[in-house]
């Protein structure tokens, strides 16, 4: 008689969808897929915080966020019954704040002022006058929390254990915690992997002046705690004509219904893997395209906006040797694990 084994029941629907899928779509390009990346660490850190006696019953949660960290907390913080409150900005769409606010969670938007920060400046100022007045409040601090970082051990293994030796890792800048983590966890067993950072222009993660940015979800006015630049190789900077239109191949070619900062990851990977066939490389893909069916896959928004998706000219990046030089377009610096300011102020430090 054949016996089957029945797969188990996840325990919550954050169990079940935390972790990606591992997806070959080039000779030796592999896709690290999630349907919702930032889940993953606010799972961790919750679970932290309760294992060190911080999270108690009925403790308010007070974060910022305007995408998918905040999605991640409110289903975590829903199912646990903590008290949620997420400061954001405009790029919390009407759809977005729909889903937070039926899982119970409190939604503020703050609007930019001018402050140093930029609009995350002006969200941090707010998430800190809250919490002076709920000092017993929890704030999971996404962007200097190691824990977000570390809570991507578990997807090293996944990838260690599927792809098996990773060349070059690609993936989107915003928090640092997954292209830092899952390298901080990599590394041990490769030392040269390769990590390839994906920002915008208009971001000052890496060094490029504060602007407006288009392309949300990665990129940065604030220099999270948890961006190690020496850990990373190269920094690219890509537009968001540039990653919409990757977003839109991505799906055309692989299927892959993404966001676009996944996009952004596609477009620098396909190209770094192209340039390197002899090397594994994988990409970082944080979250699926349902959230931007009314924007970037949208043809009169993106008429709107005055976006028309194109490949970068030439078909691939810039070479610079500064990120004040990046063009307005696909840009690139061998970074070399160098820290900030030694990119920044080569020979001024010491």
């Amino acid at each position: 008689m054949t016996t089957t084994t029945l797969p188990k029941a996840h325990s919550s629907i954050v169990e079940a969808t935390e972790l990606p899928r591992i997806i070959k779509v080039g000779d030796n390009l592999y896709a690290t897929a999630f349907s919702l990346m930032k889940l993953l660490p606010a799972r961790y850190i919750i679970d932290r915080a309760e294992a060190a006696g911080v999270l108690t019953p009925g403790t308010p949660v007070i974060e910022t966020s305007s995408g998918t960290f905040a999605l991640g907390l409110a289903m975590v913080c829903g199912l646990r019954g903590y008290p949620l409150t997420i400061v954001g900005d405009s790029a919390i769409d009407q759809e977005l704040r729909t889903r937070l606010e039926m899982l119970g969670t409190t939604v503020e938007i703050v609007e930019h002022t001018g402050q140093p920060g930029g609009i995350q400046g002006a969200r941090l100022a707010r998430v800190a006058e809250l919490c002076r007045q709920r000092p017993d409040a929890f704030v999971p601090g996404q962007y200097d929390n190691p824990d977000n970082p570390g809570a991507y051990g578990i997807v090293a293994d996944l990838i260690d254990g599927t792809v098996g030796a990773v060349d070059c890792l690609v993936g989107p800048v915003g928090s640092g915690g997954s292209t830092g983590g899952l390298a901080g966890a990599l590394r041990p067993r490769n030392p040269q992997l390769h990590l390839v950072g994906v920002d915008t222009h208009g971001s000052i993660i890496f060094g490029t002046p504060d602007a407006p940015r288009t392309l949300r979800g990665l990129g940065s006015s604030i220099h999270p705690g948890n961006v190690r630049h020496s850990a990373y190789d190269e920094a690219h900077w890509v537009t968001a004509a540039e990653a919409f239109h990757a977003t839109h191949e991505l799906y055309r070619s692989h299927g892959l219904f993404m966001g676009p900062t996944s996009g952004a990851s596609f477009q620098v990977a396909s190209w770094w893997a192209a340039q390197n066939p002899g090397s594994t490389v994988v990409m970082v893909l944080p979250d699926e395209g349902y959230r931007y069916q009314s924007t970037v896959y949208n043809d009169a928004w993106l008429r709107e906006q005055g976006i028309t998706p194109a490949p970068a000219p030439g078909g691939g990046p810039v070479t610079v040797e500064h990120p004040l030089d990046a063009p307005p377009v696909w840009s690139r610096l061998m970074w070399a694990r160098r820290g900030f300011d030694d990119v920044m102020m080569p020979g001024m430090t010491s």
